[in-house]
């Protein structure tokens, strides 16, 4: 997913993505360890996705509190 789509959906939205790569996440650290992931780069992929995600959902919620304050 790109960043523009991930700064069109909800936060909630974005919420239950940051679960699912979580859980993706947990998956290819498993096969990593098990010598089954042939892909290593799916690892700092999902974590990218993850932290993009996080920083999309604290953009939205300073642009809400701003507008709260304003």
């Amino acid at each position: 997913m790109k960043l523009s789509e991930m700064r069109e959906k909800t936060v909630e939205e974005l919420k239950s993505a940051i679960i699912d790569w979580k859980k993706e996440l947990l998956d290819h650290r498993m096969k990593l360890a098990t010598a089954g992931l042939e892909n290593t780069a799916l690892v700092s992929k999902t974590k990218r996705l993850i932290a993009q995600a996080k920083t999309v959902i604290n953009e939205k919620a300073a642009a809400a509190a701003e507008v709260k304050n304003a």
